[in-house]
């Protein structure tokens, strides 16, 4: 290992010290309760709130997928990929914020399996039921790909085994979440943010200055087919560094679909905790406009890491999985040692932070959700606890094996992930909040028809090609609209204490 790798470690294990001191301050009041663990005893503040939710939401994909695949086709997917996230992020925060926290109160909901189970008042736990195992599933692929990051930044960064970094990742995250909870969790994440923003628009300044300028860069960028386009995408060669055949068109169809991300963020749970864990519901306005701003600047800062690295010598890539290393690589090039391990920190930073929201999640889905409400109603706390401990080693193992391919993109297991849970839970939790007539039978259709069409899609239909290779959270979100106001009609109305519950809400 060189004195440079060196100085990069020992900056990075400073910033790792400062996570785990977090987690420290906060351990006692997070081990408290299930409630303190699991939500924080609602009283994140706003700018808490707000960061954290784009902290947890926005994971390795922010620093290595989005820069890598902007890198490599240009503007157009990474382009109407961020725009749909940016409106997402802001008519999430402005629609459901609100609503879904008075709501979580009113049922006394501390999980998203909580409240849709309350929401309904169900008896048999079938819809809480479903709703653990969707998480489970989703978040299994979302940790690993925040394993992923992890991986290719040690291995890019000390020549060090893919798999092994991985593996000392996964260690980090799984004893980090033991420790703190919600509360640490997403003080951590606040932190991190800031991280992730500062990194992010230091190495973009950086490497257009190295480019030779603005200018430059977008006319090196130009000579590129369908590049700087925003209806036609590139086609680089897997063979010769920037080298690109003819432009291929990016049709109003691709674009919807992939607008379509904004979708997403209705059904993400890591997001929706942090709206029913906020202190005041009239926090959450200011939380709304720190959030978008926070949005914006870093997805328009990694983007322009990506496209910037075309026109810089030695940023030289011939896969997309390889330009995933646009960022870290970027950092070291034109930072001292000391600097470009804090700004790599930023991308440990974004996959922590994004790993511990759903291991933790996923750990709350079957200790809260399946175990105390399922299958042992009368276990304590500290039971409950201990399940959660499990639950988070065998999810994080799961991850593990769904991560050890090296080849695979962060940005490409995002996509599925998020896919997942934006058509299982994006449209329930929108009809839940405003449709009084959604019943428990329309609940459990649209989340398992939204859950199914997302595999359906992504394995047997896209493949097809032609108007069927659109993003598959498009379809499987507009199948579960579908499928919960039609059998939500053609089933009894709910009682009229659940439709008081709502009116009390909705005032």
């Amino acid at each position: 290992m060189t004195g440079a790798n060196l100085q990069h470690l020992l900056a990075m294990a400073i910033y790792m010290a400062a996570i785990v001191v977090i987690g420290v301050v906060f351990a006692r009041r997070a081990n408290k309760d299930t409630e303190s663990y699991f939500l924080g005893g609602r009283s994140l503040g706003p700018w808490v709130t707000a960061f954290s939710a784009e902290a947890s939401d926005m994971s390795g994909y922010l620093l290595m997928g989005l820069p890598g695949l902007a890198y490599w086709t240009g503007l157009a997917d990474v382009g109407w990929t961020c725009i749909g996230l940016a409106l997402g992020t802001y008519f999430n925060f402005l629609i459901v914020s609100k609503r879904l926290r008075r709501y979580s109160i009113a049922v006394d909901a501390f999980t998203i399996p909580d409240f849709f189970s309350k929401r309904f008042h169900e008896k048999k736990k079938v819809l809480m039921t479903i709703s653990s195992l969707t998480i489970i599933v989703f978040f299994a692929v979302y940790a690993a790909q925040c394993l992923s990051a992890c991986g290719k930044l040690f291995s890019n960064l000390f020549g060090l085994s893919y798999s092994g970094m991985m593996i000392v990742a996964a260690v980090f995250v799984l004893l980090y979440t033991f420790l703190g909870g919600f509360l640490a969790e997403s003080a951590s994440d606040f932190m991190q943010a800031v991280v992730m923003i500062t990194v992010l628009v230091l190495i973009m300044a950086l490497s257009i200055g190295a480019a030779g300028g603005l200018k430059t860069v977008i006319e090196n960028a130009k000579s590129f087919d369908g590049y700087l386009s925003l209806v036609k995408t590139a086609t680089p060669s897997a063979e010769e560094v920037n080298v690109f055949g003819a432009g291929k068109s990016y049709g109003f169809l691709t674009i919807i679909s992939t607008l379509a991300w904004g979708l997403g963020y209705f059904g993400m749970p890591q997001v929706l905790l942090r709206f029913m864990g906020i202190r005041s519901e009239n926090e959450l306005g200011r939380s709304r406009r720190v959030a978008i701003i926070w949005v914006v600047i870093s997805m328009a800062a990694a983007i322009m890491i990506g496209i910037v690295g075309r026109s810089v010598a030695g940023l030289d890539y011939l896969s997309n999985s390889d330009a995933e290393n646009v960022f870290i690589d970027a950092a070291t090039h034109f930072l001292p040692p000391v600097l470009a391990g804090f700004a790599c920190a930023g991308v440990l930073a974004a996959a922590i932070s994004s790993s511990d929201s759903y291991l933790l999640i996923a750990a709350s889905a079957v200790s809260q959700n399946l175990y105390r409400s399922v299958f042992k109603k009368d276990a304590t706390d500290k039971q409950v606890m201990w399940c959660s401990r499990i639950t988070l080693v065998a999810i994080t193992l799961i991850a593990m094996v769904i991560a050890w391919n090296s080849n695979s993109t962060v940005f490409g297991i995002t996509s599925f992930a998020w896919a997942g849970f934006g058509a299982a839970f994006g449209p329930l939790v929108l009809f839940s909040l405003f449709w009084k007539r959604t019943n428990w039978y329309g609940a459990i259709a649209g989340m398992v028809s939204g859950g199914a069409m997302v595999f359906i899609w992504k394995l047997l239909v896209k493949p097809l090609g032609g108007v069927f290779g659109i993003y598959e959270l498009l379809p499987a979100f507009i199948i579960s609209c579908i499928m919960i106001v039609a059998v939500s009609l053609a089933t009894g109305k709910p009682s009229k204490e659940i439709e008081a519950e709502f009116d009390s809400v909705a005032k």
